[in-house]
């Protein structure tokens, strides 16, 4: 071997450990490959005001989430509606951000949307870009998501309507969930708990898989 090739060999070798050295723990090899860029989607997580979009965020996200809560004072109480979640004292009024790994170069960005009507005026620079939304349903107020369907609606914006079923409230069936909202057959129905990360992925699997079926070919 040359000179010139036993520097390119023993500088490769210092590379690959330098690597080696910055590798944080739990990195996959994946991660390392630098030749697959991971194909990075936005979501939209809506729905109306209490119904669990932060907590849905924060239950699958891998990253700390972001959340603009604050605290919700007397100046409300005209407003929001708290008798369904009386033990709620804060309130989303920017966004809730958090990240998810679904497959090995599948990476979502997801951004929860405050509830209350006097922050819709966001809403247009939070789904700019998205694939999709989650639009979350309490069944003791299904008309809270009113608003949000007819916005994903008027958009063409694909979505998945995810029913959060809440202690102690009656459990319906998807399609039961469907006819009371009037959600059309092509916007998949799912019931989940925004509380355990299982049923969130699905959730967001779903909504994936939708966003690609109706997408030009």
């Amino acid at each position: 071997m040359d000179f010139a090739g036993s520097e390119r060999v023993a500088e490769e070798t210092r590379n690959g450990a330098r690597s080696s050295a910055r590798r944080a723990p739990g990195t996959k090899d994946w991660q390392e490959d630098l030749s697959r860029a991971p194909i990075s989607t936005k979501i939209v997580v809506a729905g109306g005001f209490g119904v669990g979009k932060t907590t849905f965020v924060g239950a699958v996200s891998e990253i700390e989430p972001l959340t603009t809560e604050a605290l919700m004072t007397q100046a409300s109480e005209e407003t929001d509606d708290l008798a369904s979640t009386p033990e709620k004292t804060t309130t989303t009024v920017a966004m809730d951000f958090g990240r998810i790994t679904l497959e090995a170069d599948l990476v979502l960005y997801l951004f929860g949307t405050p509830g209350q009507q006097r922050f819709w005026f966001m809403w247009d620079d939070l789904v700019r870009g998205a694939i999709g939304a989650i639009v979350m349903a309490d069944t003791r107020r299904l008309e809270d998501c009113f608003p949000a369907l007819d916005y994903f609606e008027s958009c063409g914006l694909p979505y998945v309507v995810a029913v959060n079923h809440f202690e102690g409230t009656p459990a319906y069936a998807a399609e039961d969930v469907r006819e009371a909202l009037s959600v059309p057959e092509r916007a998949p129905v799912v019931i989940m708990d925004a509380r355990e990360r299982g049923t969130v992925v699905k959730s967001l699997l779903s909504l994936v898989g939708h966003a690609l079926d109706v997408a030009p070919a």
